[in-house]
């Protein structure tokens, strides 16, 4: 068994003392909209937090997959803040120079859709996350196919909806940079 990062585990418990509240329900993981594409469940994560196993959740890709939607916090009967945990997480990793090759830019296409249009438009993100990581031009039918299917039940739409506070949002971002 490798050993436990103490420092690690106190750190994660100073910000998200919730964490050791988990008994492994599972409730996280099968409210989990994207539970398919990570590497390790949400469960699974808390688990080796718990563990204090710092190598293997940092070197994971789900805390740069995560949607940040709170399902998994929202089910949580220990009223875990999941969500607050993955964006502990992907400082570390940063911190620790320990990223996924995709992490970074998934995180910065989400931002970046939201510092543009207030929220998120799902079209407009993939298309920027597929400029990001040089998947532009490369046609996967099973994406198209998943696309359709969306957009013909009305989960994907053509335009973005934009909010009338852009301009805050892009303050608050502006001064967000700045403090770094």
């Amino acid at each position: 068994m490798k050993k436990k990062d103490s420092d690690f585990m106190r750190r994660v418990a100073e910000e998200v003392p919730e964490v050791n509240r988990c008994y492994q329900c599972l409730t996280c993981t099968l409210g989990c909209p994207l539970v398919f594409a990570m590497d390790l469940k949400p469960h699974e994560i808390l688990k080796y937090v718990q563990l204090g196993d710092k190598e293997k959740v940092l070197k994971a890709s789900t805390c740069w997959i995560c949607a940040s939607c709170e399902t998994c916090a929202t089910r949580c009967p220990n009223e875990i803040p999941i969500v607050k945990l993955m964006d502990l997480l992907r400082q570390e990793a940063v911190a620790e120079g320990v990223v996924t090759e995709q992490g970074p830019k998934v995180n910065d296409a989400f931002l970046a859709a939201i510092r543009n249009l207030g929220r998120v438009h799902e079209l407009s993100l993939i298309i920027d996350l597929k400029r990001r990581t040089g998947g532009l031009f490369k046609i996967d039918p099973d994406e198209i196919r998943l696309g359709i299917g969306m957009f013909r039940h009305g989960k994907l739409k053509l335009l973005p909806i934009k909010i009338k506070e852009t301009k805050t949002i892009k303050n608050l971002f502006s001064r967000l940079e700045k403090q770094k």
